[in-house]
């Protein structure tokens, strides 16, 4: 949406904005690294120590955290905080928001 002062509104999905393919898994993917990340610095756990947790490789727990996180499924980073000791929970329920389309959240 234009305005007269010359930028754009954007949606809530700026990976939508910039037309990347997918662009409600990636944002989900996105917030779901955003947590583990937040969660291994609050820990100060180091990423060799993240990589053993998760049964990955150091170097792709570090692309993973610099945002190429395309070879992780969204299960896959729901597992990762699961074994950083997160209750995961999954809630459907019908959209009731007339202004917005359903959607994907993280919380």
């Amino acid at each position: 949406m234009s305005n007269r002062k010359g930028y754009e509104t954007g949606s809530r999905n700026v990976f939508k904005d910039i037309g990347v393919p997918h662009a409600e898994e990636h944002l989900v993917k996105a917030q779901l690294v955003f947590k583990i990340d937040t969660i291994m610095k609050d820990r100060g756990l180091k990423q060799v120590e993240a990589a053993e947790l998760f049964g990955v490789r150091q170097p792709d727990v570090s692309k993973m955290l610099r945002g190429d996180f395309r070879q992780f499924s969204v299960e896959r980073l729901l597992r990762f905080l699961v074994a950083l000791d997160q209750d995961v929970k999954i809630v459907v329920k019908p959209h009731r928001d007339t202004r917005n389309a359903a959607a994907l959240q993280v919380f």
